[in-house]
C-alpha cells in the first residue's frame, strides 16, 4: 500500500508574525519558514506505519513556489520514499489544495492520504475534510491513535471528543487527519538529510493536473489584533465586584 502525505512550507511557529506594511498579508520575505507542526505529525505516522510492514511507500506532496521543495527535501530526510512538488506561485486556499490532491490520487493510486489537521498559518482545518468529500472516501479526522489492519483493509481512528474518546473503523482508502497528540516527530540526522539529496522530486503544475488554482476568495485586508490592556490588581472581593458590576457590566 502507498501512503501520500501532503505537507506545507509556514511560518517557523517560533517566528513573531508581522503583518505587511500594506496590509494584504503577513511579511514572509527574510523570515525563517519550515514544515508545518502538523503535518510533521502526518508524515511520521506515515513512516512508522511503513516502518511496520503494512506500507510500501511514502509520498510527500506540497504546492506551492519553488521554495517548497526545500520543506520536501525535510520531508525526504525524515524518510519519505519520494517527494511531488506542484509548482504555483499564488495563494492557495484549501478547496484548491483538494482539488489538487484528488488529481494526483488519480495519478498515485495511494491507499491512504495522511494530512496534518491544519496549518498554523490560517488554521483553516478544511483541507482533509474536503478532499475525502471530493473522492468519496470515509475520513477519520483530529486522530490521536490510527492502527491499520492490512487483511481487512481497515483502519482504525482513535479521536479526542468534548466527551472523551471516539473510535472510527474506516474502510481503506481513506483520508486521515492527526492532532498533536498522535505522535512525536523524528529528527533527520545528518546521514539521512545527505541522502535525501538523491531521493527524485516529481514536478507538476495545476495546469498539467486539470485544476484551476483561480479561488472565490478574495482577502480584503489582514490587521493585527488589537493590544492588550495592561491589567490591574485588586485589593478586595469587593472591589472587583465593583468593577465587574459598574466597568465590565457582565453581572
Amino acid at each position: 500500500m502507498k501512503i501520500m502525505v501532503a505537507i506545507k512550507r509556514v511560518v517557523d511557529y517560533a517566528v513573531k508574525i508581522r503583518v505587511k506594511s500594506d496590509r494584504t498579508g503577513v511579511e514572509t520575505n527574510n523570515v525563517k519558514m519550515s514544515m508545518n507542526p502538523f503535518c510533521e505529525i502526518a508524515l511520521e505516522e506515515a513512516l512508522r506505519i511503513k516502518e511496520s510492514g503494512l506500507a510500501s511507500e511514502v509520498v510527500a506532496v506540497s504546492m506551492g513556489p519553488a521554495q517548497c521543495v526545500d520543506t520536501l527535501r525535510t520531508g525526504l530526510a525524515m524518510g519519505a520514499d519520494r517527494g511531488v512538488h506542484v509548482e504555483t506561485a499564488g495563494q492557495l486556499y484549501p478547496l484548491t489544495v483538494a482539488k489538487i490532491l484528488k488529481s494526483l490520487v488519480e495519478v498515485e493510486k495511494p491507499g491512504l492520504i495522511i494530512l496534518g489537521k491544519q496549518a498554523i498559518d490560517d488554521d483553516c482545518n478544511q483541507t482533509g475534510q474536503m478532499v475525502a468529500g471530493l473522492l468519496s472516501w470515509p475520513q477519520g479526522t483530529f486522530a490521536s491513535k490510527v492502527v491499520l489492519d492490512k487483511e481487512k483493509q481497515l483502519a482504525t481512528v482513535e479521536r479526542e471528543v468534548d466527551g472523551g474518546l471516539e473510535t472510527l473503523e474506516l474502510d481503506l482508502p481513506a483520508v486521515i487527519t492527526t492532532d498533536l497528540r498522535l505522535n512525536q516527530p523524528r529528527y533527520a540526522t545528518l546521514p539521512n538529510i545527505m541522502k535525501a539529496k538523491s531521493k527524485p522530486i516529481k514536478k507538476y503544475t495545476p495546469q498539467e493536473l486539470n485544476v484551476d488554482v483561480k479561488s472565490d476568495l478574495e482577502v480584503i485586508q489582514v490587521t493585527e489584533p488589537p493590544k492588550r490592556k495592561a491589567g490591574v490588581i485588586l485589593s478586595s472581593v469587593e472591589e472587583l465586584i465593583d468593577k465587574l458590576k459598574n466597568e465590565a457590566r457582565v453581572i
